[in-house]
Protein backbone atom coordinates (compact mmCIF):
# COMPACT_ATOMS: atom_id res chain seq x y z
CA UNK A 1 0.00 0.00 0.00
CA UNK A 2 1.67 3.68 -1.30
CA UNK A 3 2.20 5.81 1.57
CA UNK A 4 -0.19 8.96 1.69
CA UNK A 5 0.65 12.40 0.93
CA UNK A 6 -0.64 15.44 3.12
CA UNK A 7 -0.83 18.40 1.05
CA UNK A 8 -1.89 20.85 4.07
CA UNK A 9 1.06 20.81 5.86
CA UNK A 10 3.15 21.36 2.47
CA UNK A 11 1.05 24.79 1.96
CA UNK A 12 0.97 26.17 5.41
CA UNK A 13 4.51 25.73 4.62
CA UNK A 14 4.87 27.88 1.70
CA UNK A 15 1.84 29.96 1.84
CA UNK A 16 1.88 30.41 5.67
CA UNK A 17 -1.23 29.48 7.74
CA UNK A 18 -4.31 32.35 7.52
CA UNK A 19 -4.81 31.97 11.46
CA UNK A 20 -1.33 31.45 12.56
CA UNK A 21 0.72 34.83 13.02
CA UNK A 22 3.84 35.58 11.24
CA UNK A 23 6.83 37.19 12.48
CA UNK A 24 6.94 39.92 10.06
CA UNK A 25 3.42 40.77 10.53
CA UNK A 26 3.28 40.86 14.11
CA UNK A 27 6.14 43.15 13.56
CA UNK A 28 4.62 45.34 11.41
CA UNK A 29 1.48 45.12 13.90
CA UNK A 30 3.38 46.49 16.58
CA UNK A 31 5.25 49.51 14.74
CA UNK A 32 1.69 50.56 14.05
CA UNK A 33 0.49 50.52 17.86
CA UNK A 34 3.28 52.52 18.55
CA UNK A 35 2.86 55.63 16.59
CA UNK A 36 -0.39 55.24 17.11
CA UNK A 37 0.25 55.49 20.65
CA UNK A 38 2.89 58.17 20.31
CA UNK A 39 0.57 60.25 18.35
CA UNK A 40 -2.19 60.09 21.07
CA UNK A 41 0.67 61.36 23.89
CA UNK A 42 1.65 64.18 21.79
CA UNK A 43 -1.60 65.69 21.50
CA UNK A 44 -2.81 65.97 24.43
CA UNK A 45 -6.94 66.75 24.77
CA UNK A 46 -8.27 70.18 24.35
CA UNK A 47 -10.15 70.76 27.85
CA UNK A 48 -13.13 73.59 27.59
CA UNK A 49 -12.76 76.29 29.01
CA UNK A 50 -14.88 78.50 31.61
CA UNK A 51 -15.42 81.83 30.43
CA UNK A 52 -16.14 82.59 34.27
CA UNK A 53 -13.49 80.81 35.90
CA UNK A 54 -11.20 82.83 33.78
CA UNK A 55 -12.98 86.11 34.23
CA UNK A 56 -12.33 85.39 37.70
CA UNK A 57 -8.73 84.55 37.45
CA UNK A 58 -8.16 87.53 35.52
CA UNK A 59 -9.76 89.49 38.37
CA UNK A 60 -8.16 88.27 41.14
CA UNK A 61 -4.61 88.67 39.26
CA UNK A 62 -5.29 92.40 38.26
CA UNK A 63 -6.36 93.06 42.52
CA UNK A 64 -2.75 91.72 43.23
CA UNK A 65 -1.16 93.88 40.68
CA UNK A 66 -3.06 96.90 42.33
CA UNK A 67 -2.00 96.09 45.96
CA UNK A 68 1.16 95.59 45.06
CA UNK A 69 2.07 99.13 43.68
CA UNK A 70 0.28 100.36 46.47
CA UNK A 71 1.99 98.49 49.00
CA UNK A 72 5.50 99.91 47.29
CA UNK A 73 4.47 103.20 47.20
CA UNK A 74 3.30 103.08 50.64
CA UNK A 75 6.77 101.87 51.53
CA UNK A 76 8.18 104.83 49.67
CA UNK A 77 6.57 107.03 51.17
CA UNK A 78 7.34 105.86 54.68
CA UNK A 79 11.31 105.91 53.71
CA UNK A 80 10.33 109.72 52.23
CA UNK A 81 12.27 111.26 49.34
CA UNK A 82 16.29 110.87 48.70
CA UNK A 83 16.78 113.70 47.22
CA UNK A 84 14.66 116.27 48.85
CA UNK A 85 15.29 117.81 52.24
CA UNK A 86 12.41 118.57 54.99
CA UNK A 87 12.36 122.75 55.64
CA UNK A 88 14.35 122.64 58.78
CA UNK A 89 15.30 126.49 59.78
CA UNK A 90 18.79 125.41 58.13
CA UNK A 91 17.53 124.45 55.12
CA UNK A 92 15.03 127.68 54.56
CA UNK A 93 18.19 130.16 54.94
CA UNK A 94 20.14 128.12 52.49
CA UNK A 95 17.02 127.99 50.03
CA UNK A 96 16.67 132.03 50.81
CA UNK A 97 20.70 132.24 49.73
CA UNK A 98 20.22 130.47 46.68
CA UNK A 99 17.07 131.95 45.68
CA UNK A 100 18.60 135.68 46.61
CA UNK A 101 15.60 136.39 48.74
CA UNK A 102 17.16 136.98 51.95
CA UNK A 103 16.74 140.96 53.47
CA UNK A 104 18.97 143.75 52.51
CA UNK A 105 19.71 143.95 56.61
CA UNK A 106 20.84 140.59 56.22
CA UNK A 107 24.92 140.53 57.86
CA UNK A 108 25.29 137.86 54.91
CA UNK A 109 28.04 139.49 52.92
CA UNK A 110 30.30 138.46 49.55
CA UNK A 111 33.80 137.65 49.58
CA UNK A 112 34.38 136.56 52.98
CA UNK A 113 33.51 139.72 54.14
CA UNK A 114 31.30 140.42 57.78
CA UNK A 115 29.40 142.82 58.90
CA UNK A 116 31.71 144.66 61.75
CA UNK A 117 35.02 144.54 59.54
CA UNK A 118 33.09 146.85 56.77
CA UNK A 119 31.85 149.04 59.11
CA UNK A 120 35.27 149.15 60.74
CA UNK A 121 36.89 149.98 57.36
CA UNK A 122 34.24 152.55 56.50
CA UNK A 123 35.07 154.10 59.48
CA UNK A 124 38.65 153.47 58.64
CA UNK A 125 38.76 155.60 55.03
CA UNK A 126 36.12 158.28 56.53
CA UNK A 127 39.04 158.84 58.95
CA UNK A 128 42.17 159.10 56.62
CA UNK A 129 40.29 160.99 53.96
CA UNK A 130 38.74 164.17 56.16
CA UNK A 131 39.86 167.29 55.35
CA UNK A 132 42.56 168.88 57.39
CA UNK A 133 41.57 172.02 59.42
CA UNK A 134 43.83 175.11 58.73
CA UNK A 135 46.23 175.42 61.61
CA UNK A 136 45.91 179.24 61.53
CA UNK A 137 42.68 179.92 62.42
CA UNK A 138 42.80 183.28 62.24
CA UNK A 139 43.07 183.70 58.73
CA UNK A 140 41.07 180.44 57.89
CA UNK A 141 37.44 180.68 56.57
CA UNK A 142 34.49 179.15 58.54
CA UNK A 143 32.09 178.82 55.31
CA UNK A 144 34.43 177.37 52.53
CA UNK A 145 35.51 174.59 55.76
CA UNK A 146 31.91 173.74 56.30
CA UNK A 147 31.47 173.17 52.59
CA UNK A 148 34.30 170.95 52.30
CA UNK A 149 33.50 168.93 54.86
CA UNK A 150 29.85 168.60 53.70
CA UNK A 151 31.26 167.38 50.45
CA UNK A 152 33.58 164.94 52.28
CA UNK A 153 30.37 163.85 53.94
CA UNK A 154 28.27 163.15 50.58
CA UNK A 155 31.53 161.98 48.98
CA UNK A 156 32.08 159.27 51.85
CA UNK A 157 28.14 158.21 51.62
CA UNK A 158 28.18 157.97 48.06
CA UNK A 159 31.44 155.63 47.92
CA UNK A 160 29.84 153.63 51.04
CA UNK A 161 26.71 153.01 49.08
CA UNK A 162 28.84 151.22 46.48
CA UNK A 163 30.72 149.66 48.01
CA UNK A 164 27.14 147.81 50.04
CA UNK A 165 26.20 147.26 46.60
CA UNK A 166 29.15 145.84 45.47
CA UNK A 167 29.43 143.18 48.46
CA UNK A 168 25.72 142.76 48.38
CA UNK A 169 25.37 139.01 47.89
CA UNK A 170 22.19 139.75 45.69
CA UNK A 171 24.51 141.26 42.70
CA UNK A 172 26.64 137.98 43.18
CA UNK A 173 26.46 134.79 40.98
CA UNK A 174 25.87 131.09 42.08
CA UNK A 175 29.15 130.65 42.88
CA UNK A 176 29.51 133.43 45.49
CA UNK A 177 26.47 132.15 47.32
CA UNK A 178 27.61 128.74 47.40
CA UNK A 179 30.50 130.25 48.89
CA UNK A 180 28.63 131.77 51.55
CA UNK A 181 26.59 128.26 51.92
CA UNK A 182 29.90 126.86 52.36
CA UNK A 183 30.74 128.61 55.64
CA UNK A 184 27.46 128.32 57.02
CA UNK A 185 27.93 124.66 56.69
CA UNK A 186 31.52 124.86 58.38
CA UNK A 187 30.09 127.35 61.45
CA UNK A 188 26.87 124.70 61.45
CA UNK A 189 28.64 121.55 61.31
CA UNK A 190 31.99 121.87 62.26
CA UNK A 191 33.51 120.32 65.06
CA UNK A 192 35.41 123.18 66.49
CA UNK A 193 31.27 124.44 67.44
CA UNK A 194 29.48 120.80 67.79
CA UNK A 195 32.15 119.24 70.22
CA UNK A 196 31.11 122.02 72.60
CA UNK A 197 27.82 121.44 72.65
CA UNK A 198 26.68 117.71 71.83
CA UNK A 199 27.69 115.03 74.02
CA UNK A 200 29.94 112.53 72.48
CA UNK A 201 29.33 109.14 71.35
CA UNK A 202 28.64 106.34 73.44
CA UNK A 203 32.22 104.69 74.41
CA UNK A 204 32.95 101.21 73.69
CA UNK A 205 33.48 98.39 76.49
CA UNK A 206 37.68 98.50 77.21
CA UNK A 207 39.20 95.12 77.88
CA UNK A 208 42.37 94.78 79.82
CA UNK A 209 44.44 93.97 77.43
CA UNK A 210 43.01 97.21 74.79
CA UNK A 211 45.83 99.89 74.45
CA UNK A 212 44.99 102.65 76.09
CA UNK A 213 44.92 106.16 73.78
CA UNK A 214 45.91 109.36 74.50
CA UNK A 215 43.51 112.38 75.19
CA UNK A 216 42.86 113.88 71.67
CA UNK A 217 43.97 117.90 71.55
CA UNK A 218 41.75 120.50 70.87
CA UNK A 219 41.59 121.39 67.77
CA UNK A 220 42.54 125.24 66.70
CA UNK A 221 40.79 126.59 63.79
CA UNK A 222 37.53 125.97 62.16
CA UNK A 223 37.21 122.35 61.10
CA UNK A 224 36.32 121.86 57.25
CA UNK A 225 37.00 118.41 56.86
CA UNK A 226 34.86 116.63 58.89
CA UNK A 227 32.01 113.85 57.16
CA UNK A 228 29.62 116.26 58.80
CA UNK A 229 30.54 119.35 57.18
CA UNK A 230 30.78 117.51 53.47
CA UNK A 231 27.66 115.94 53.59
CA UNK A 232 25.60 119.43 54.73
CA UNK A 233 27.72 121.10 51.66
CA UNK A 234 26.85 118.15 49.32
CA UNK A 235 22.97 118.32 50.70
CA UNK A 236 23.32 122.27 49.73
CA UNK A 237 24.56 121.40 45.87
CA UNK A 238 22.07 118.79 45.74
CA UNK A 239 19.76 121.50 46.42
CA UNK A 240 20.94 123.84 43.88
CA UNK A 241 20.97 121.23 41.17
CA UNK A 242 17.21 119.41 41.91
CA UNK A 243 16.12 123.26 41.77
CA UNK A 244 17.79 123.74 38.46
CA UNK A 245 16.61 120.41 37.30
CA UNK A 246 13.04 121.36 37.56
CA UNK A 247 13.19 124.02 35.06
CA UNK A 248 15.41 122.29 32.99
CA UNK A 249 14.12 118.48 32.26
CA UNK A 250 16.22 117.69 29.54
CA UNK A 251 19.87 118.97 31.54
CA UNK A 252 21.09 115.50 31.19
CA UNK A 253 24.59 116.26 32.35
CA UNK A 254 23.47 117.74 35.62
CA UNK A 255 21.13 115.34 35.91
CA UNK A 256 23.95 112.70 36.62
CA UNK A 257 26.04 115.27 38.03
CA UNK A 258 22.80 115.15 40.34
CA UNK A 259 22.95 110.94 40.85
CA UNK A 260 26.61 111.15 41.65
CA UNK A 261 25.96 113.88 44.37
CA UNK A 262 23.28 111.60 46.10
CA UNK A 263 25.06 108.62 46.57
CA UNK A 264 28.38 110.20 47.74
CA UNK A 265 26.24 111.87 50.32
CA UNK A 266 24.77 108.30 50.82
CA UNK A 267 27.98 106.76 51.28
CA UNK A 268 28.91 109.31 53.90
CA UNK A 269 25.95 109.32 55.52
CA UNK A 270 26.93 105.26 55.91
CA UNK A 271 30.29 106.21 57.12
CA UNK A 272 28.85 108.52 59.69
CA UNK A 273 26.36 106.34 60.90
CA UNK A 274 28.53 103.58 61.65
CA UNK A 275 30.57 105.20 63.08
CA UNK A 276 28.98 107.23 65.55
CA UNK A 277 26.27 104.20 66.23
CA UNK A 278 23.48 106.60 66.21
CA UNK A 279 24.54 108.81 68.69
CA UNK A 280 23.51 112.20 69.54
CA UNK A 281 25.88 113.87 66.21
CA UNK A 282 24.37 111.65 63.67
CA UNK A 283 20.81 112.39 65.14
CA UNK A 284 21.93 116.33 64.78
CA UNK A 285 22.78 115.92 61.19
CA UNK A 286 19.64 114.14 59.92
CA UNK A 287 17.39 116.58 62.11
CA UNK A 288 19.21 120.09 60.72
CA UNK A 289 19.17 118.92 57.46
CA UNK A 290 15.91 117.33 57.33
CA UNK A 291 16.88 114.12 55.60
CA UNK A 292 15.51 110.89 55.93
CA UNK A 293 15.65 107.05 55.88
CA UNK A 294 15.71 107.03 52.15
CA UNK A 295 18.91 109.26 51.71
CA UNK A 296 21.25 106.61 53.53
CA UNK A 297 19.26 103.10 53.44
CA UNK A 298 18.38 100.69 50.54
CA UNK A 299 19.34 101.08 46.73
CA UNK A 300 18.40 104.87 45.67
CA UNK A 301 17.52 105.18 41.53
CA UNK A 302 16.20 108.48 40.50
Amino acid sequence: MPPRLFSQPSVKALTGSISGRSPLVSLSRATRSTVRAASTKSKPQQKTTDFFRASQARQRKAANISRQKDIQAEREASLGDPVESQPTPFIQEIQAIQNGTQTPSSSDLNYYLKSDELSGAFQFSKDLTEPLQNPDRDTADPQAEKEIIELHQQQHHNAEEAIQRIVNLNNGNTKDRLRLIVQKCIEQFGRHSTDTVLPPKPASVQEESATNHLEKVPRVGPDTGSPEVQAAILTAKIMNLSRHLQSSNKDKHNRRNLQILVHKRQKLLQYIRRKERGGPRWQNLMGTLGLSEAAWKGEICL
